[in-house]
């Protein structure tokens, strides 16, 4: 980490959170030197990652909450966590959808955001095992009733998980009729190693179902989700066109994830294939 007097708090907060995983710890006057900040200021960013859930306070710094692989967050929890990030993300893959597509789009707090970016590219058809993505849409439609251009949404049934999503035999029968252009998928956890993954069995069949579905697959997920793995597995890196992701996401990381697929869009870095003609 470089110092940075100027680092929003958020900024400095996941700068934190990243050294805390990589190192399994960090003690306060370490993070007051190399942020280049007050003990106060540090104090105040571990006490905010705390009330997260991310990290835990012990005497003199922070180490790394360690959750089971079957943990399942709850998507208001998930929803507190990196904001702005997913924000950058889900404006990156906006840009990649092309008006008039199939577009499917699975569970999770950074598709949601991606689904407010949506609303603007005309004539799209949605499907969707989210009931918070259904909203979005729904939500806009009656703002402004049947406008010309205004997406058509697909919402599958099935059962609903800790995170908003429709899951089980009644959505993986109605994914499985379908096909779509492009599929934008949310995860829990990604890794060379094990892929994509999550903590919930059902979702992980039904995730499955979608990625069987699309055309293309593109994952969107933030820094912190590397290095993560769910109970189950449900897809391969190779599996996957592109990936969206921040800033935040390590050189190492990088480098890993370059011999798996072919493409990474960095929000905010990467300029070029970030057209929907590229993956």
């Amino acid at each position: 980490m470089t110092e940075n007097q100027n680092l929003l708090a958020e900024q400095r907060r996941a700068l934190i959170l990243d050294e805390v995983r990589r190192r399994g710890g960090v003690r306060v006057n370490e993070l007051t030197r190399r942020l280049n900040v007050s003990d106060m200021t540090v104090r105040r960013d571990l006490d905010a990652l705390a009330r997260q859930g991310v990290v835990e306070k012990v005497h003199g710094g922070a180490v790394p909450v360690v959750e089971a692989s079957t943990h399942e967050p709850g998507f208001e929890a998930k929803s507190a966590l990196e904001l702005s990030a997913k924000e950058d993300i889900a404006r990156a893959a906006a840009a990649m959808v092309a008006p008039g597509s199939a577009v499917a789009l699975s569970g999770g707090t950074t598709t949601y955001a991606l689904a407010r970016h949506l609303l603007d590219v005309p004539d799209l058809t949605v499907v969707t095992n989210s009931v918070r993505v259904a909203d979005v849409f729904h939500a806009a439609r009656q703002a402004g009733g049947d406008s010309p251009g205004a997406a058509t949404v697909v919402l599958t049934g099935g059962v609903r998980t800790p995170s908003d999503s429709l899951v089980g035999p009644v959505a993986d029968r109605a994914i499985a009729s379908l096909h779509f252009d492009v599929l934008f998928l949310g995860v829990h956890g990604i890794s060379a190693e094990a892929g994509l993954s999550t903590p919930n069995i059902a979702e992980a069949e039904t995730n499955r179902r979608l990625v069987d579905s699309a055309r293309r697959v593109v994952v969107v997920a933030d820094h912190t989700k590397w290095g993560t793995v769910g109970l189950s597995s449900f897809a391969s890196l190779e599996q996957v066109d592109a990936f969206v992701t921040d800033g935040g996401l390590s050189a190492a990381a990088r480098e890993e994830l370059a011999e798996h697929l072919p493409g990474l869009v960095v929000a905010g870095e990467t300029t070029e294939a970030d057209s929907p003609e590229d993956f």
